[in-house]
């Protein structure tokens, strides 16, 4: 006998109503892949620590302070080579939310980097970002450039990690 026969109109429809079930069920768990992008305009202006570092490296003259803003070719040659600077990299907003950087740099070198912004909204993200973020934190120091490794089982976080990094470094002048 044929499972789909005439005679058993209520087997048809229970099958029917399965198989629909079935599709919407597969089609919600769907998660299309979406690459980080990122957000302009966000950037942190530095802190007036940063801002009082670069007129004493500079002389007093004031234009270590208007370099800091930029990330053309003048700020290369003045207050990134000596003196701290903190400066804040773009958010980057990632498939599990919003990643922040900030770079801490001293005569050129990287000192410091911490993520300001980064996803915690459920324990998983929690637990992803406790081994992930101290992991990227002493690449991108012993790298000393936002060419680091991303951590396995935090692929989003690591991509907006690098971009904000990135962003950060070009703002600095590195």
């Amino acid at each position: 006998m044929h499972a789909l026969n005439k005679n058993r109109p209520l087997r048809r429809v229970m099958l029917a109503s399965a198989a629909t079930v079935s599709g919407i069920v597969m089609l919600l768990a769907l998660k299309p892949h979406t690459s980080p992008t990122v957000v302009t305009g966000s950037v942190a202006p530095a802190p007036s620590s940063s801002a009082s570092a670069a007129p004493g490296a500079t002389g007093g003259t004031g234009s270590g302070s208007s370099d800091s803003g930029k990330s053309g070719k003048s700020g290369r040659s003045g207050s990134s080579s000596t003196g701290t600077k903190t400066v804040t990299g773009d958010t980057v907003q990632t498939r599990w939310g919003p990643v922040q950087v900030r770079v801490t740099i001293k005569n050129g070198k990287i000192t410091d980097v911490t993520a300001v912004q980064y996803p915690q909204d459920n324990p998983r993200d929690q637990q992803i970002n406790s081994y992930a973020l101290p992991q990227l934190r002493s690449e991108a120091l012993a790298a000393q450039s936002a060419k680091i490794d991303t951590v396995s089982g935090a692929t989003y976080t690591s991509g907006g990690y690098q971009q904000s990094l990135q962003s950060a470094l070009d703002s600095a002048g590195l």
